[in-house]
């Protein structure tokens, strides 16, 4: 999930920008009701967004005033009371380094700026051209129906951890409901007398988990059966307003050890998420070198990580942190760094035109993959349809080619339990794959703790690999601290909950389309998408966003969602979508 920060909300993360005018925190992915301070745009005019920038950027241009510039930065944010006023100067103190060395490196202008931030009735902009990566000329393969494997037929059991966020601060007792972004830490103070302190084991608030809750989950999965660890980021909490490269890579190497001590009688495989860097979401291409560059998280990945990956895999990483490994006969899994696809990494408007080559080395993978027979799992922090548009359109593309070889997809991010699925892109009427989007560990924001088992096809060469079903756990709160020794339970399997035969891609399309029919069963969704902790009923507008959100594996197209709804235009289906899930 992304920074609880005023650059979160700003398509493909204008940091640079976005701070100056809207520095306040801000909780991303969060459903409607969760709390947070929102954005006011309201407060700025485009004539004074103009002004603002044009002499910022002649500052800048001229003589690199970036103490100046914070200055003006943080007084704004307290001004417009977008946030406390240390959590504004913490902020831009820790942003200004990187956002003004990627501004100025970029070719951004005012009047572009404020047509990002604004509107386009504010000014145009345009700097993310359209790209393509190149496809090989051999012709796709004819499409193979899935089948049900032979009842007895092996199946290979994948646990799923996703969006930890050890809060190493976390104090039991203290106040979940603080002005701060994060709370339930030293510095939220206690609770009012009215209201319980932070739980032992978690919280429902905007708070993330104390290290015995994941140690707890940890001892708890050395009990449970499952062959390999896909680990999908997100490791250190959300007070991003004021972390530090030592707290990064205590938070990486702390609980790396854990992973390794409790899980390591399996192979694990990891990606990195947004949080792993600071300032969050920074991940510059390979191109930019020096201090500025993401060789001191990378590097330290590959130091931690050694034991999980062969030396090839190691290389890919250290350099832009991705890589492929062969797990058995038949199967290769590809763990892509999905911040080059991120709207919030502002390292990208210096050049965002396949970051690192990364979704061409991905097609050479899957040629060389179908080539040899092999099938694909593909795993990664955010989901395809919430990156950049060119680069999802790519993407799509690209699972469309290799709709044979890619057996699976699976993500986290977003901290609740959806999926997307992908069609054809001649009809966009065929399902051809689905990306599985996994519940996260942490509580943030008002969730029970939540992990995932994935049954897969087989554990020989010529097994689908396909997802057959899913168990989600969680850790009811609620119960778990009234108690010394919490339990992890089973909250749902996937096709027992919506009555599924199989769960291939055509069977999930059929279940959005129940879903539209059956409101009784979207309920249930919407109670799972939530781990098992939600007083809502999603309903009309709610239901339309969600469901075309289950559409959308493609980011900013509106045949996806066409016809859901007679009154929502796909603009306003995208914002509403945008308000609960975008990071």
């Amino acid at each position: 999930m992304a920074a609880p920060l005023f650059l979160s909300r700003v398509p493909l993360g204008l940091f640079l920008a976005f701070w100056l005018l809207a520095a306040g925190p801000n909780a991303a992915s969060r459903p409607a009701s969760a709390p947070g301070l929102g954005l006011n745009w309201k407060n700025i005019s485009c004539s004074a967004c103009r002004a603002i920038f044009t002499g910022i950027d002649i500052a800048l241009q001229l003589n690199n005033n970036s103490d100046e510039v914070a200055v003006i930065a943080s007084e704004l944010c307290v001004h417009l009371k977008l946030a406390p006023e240390n959590i504004c100067v913490q902020a831009v103190a820790l942003f200004k380094h990187d956002v003004i060395a990627a501004w100025v490196e970029s070719i951004l202008k005012p009047s572009e700026i404020c047509g990002l931030l604004l509107g386009k009735d504010c000014g145009h902009w345009d700097i993310y051209s359209d790209w393509n990566v190149t496809l090989p000329d051999t012709p796709k393969p004819p499409v193979v129906p899935p089948k049900q494997p032979e009842a007895g037929a092996p199946v290979t059991r994948v646990l799923f951890l996703t969006d930890i966020h050890w809060d190493k601060d976390y104090v039991p007792g203290n106040n979940p409901g603080c002005r701060e972004p994060l709370c339930c830490r030293k510095g939220s103070g206690l609770p009012p007398k009215h209201r319980k302190g932070a739980g032992k084991w978690g919280e429902y608030s905007n708070c993330d988990l104390p290290l015995n809750t994941i140690e707890n989950l940890l001892q708890h999965l050395q009990s449970m059966r499952f062959d390999l660890v896909y680990w999908t980021g997100d490791i250190p909490a959300h007070d991003v307003w004021h972390q530090t490269r030592k707290d990064q890579l205590l938070a990486l190497e702390t609980i790396t050890t854990l992973v390794w001590k409790y899980l390591g009688r399996v192979p694990i495989y990891p990606a990195v998420g947004n949080h792993e860097s600071t300032p969050v979401n920074s991940f510059p291409p390979p191109f930019i070198h020096g201090n500025e560059s993401s060789a001191w998280l990378y590097e330290a990945m590959v130091k931690v990580w050694k034991d999980f990956l062969p030396e090839e895999a190691q290389q890919t990483l250290r350099r832009a942190g991705f890589y492929t490994v062969r797990l058995q006969p038949g199967l290769r899994l590809v763990s892509l760094n999905m911040n080059f696809c991120s709207r919030e990494n502002f390292w990208l408007l210096v050049n965002s035109t396949d970051p690192a080559g990364q979704l061409q080395w991905l097609v050479n993978i899957l040629q060389e993959a179908e080539n040899n027979g092999d099938k694909v799992h593909i795993i990664g922090h955010i989901p395809p349809g919430l990156c950049m548009k060119v680069w999802s359109w790519n993407y799509y593309r690209i699972v469309n080619r290799y709709e044979g070889t890619i057996a699976a997809q699976f993500f986290g991010h977003t901290h609740v339990d959806e999926f997307e699925v992908f069609y054809d892109e001649e009809t966009l009427s065929r399902a051809v794959s689905v990306a599985f989007i996994a519940p996260s560990v942490t509580t943030y924001i008002n969730l029970n703790p939540g992990f995932r088992i994935y049954h897969i096809d087989g554990n020989y060469f010529k097994s689908s690999h396909l997802v057959l079903d899913h168990e989600t756990y969680i850790l009811n709160l609620t119960e778990a601290n009234e108690s010394l020794n919490p339990k992890w339970i089973l909250l749902y399997r996937l096709r027992e909950a919506y009555g599924m035969e199989t769960v291939f891609p055509a069977d999930m399309d059929n279940l959005i389309s129940r879903f539209l029919h059956d409101d009784h069963l979207f309920q249930r969704y919407w109670y799972l998408y939530h781990k098992g902790h939600t007083a809502q009923v999603c309903e009309e507008a709610c239901k339309t966003v969600t469901i075309c959100a289950m559409r959308t594996g493609r980011a900013d197209d509106p045949a996806l969602c066409k016809n859901l709804h007679k009154e929502l235009t796909f603009q306003k289906m995208h914002s509403l979508w945008k308000r609960p899930r975008m990071c």
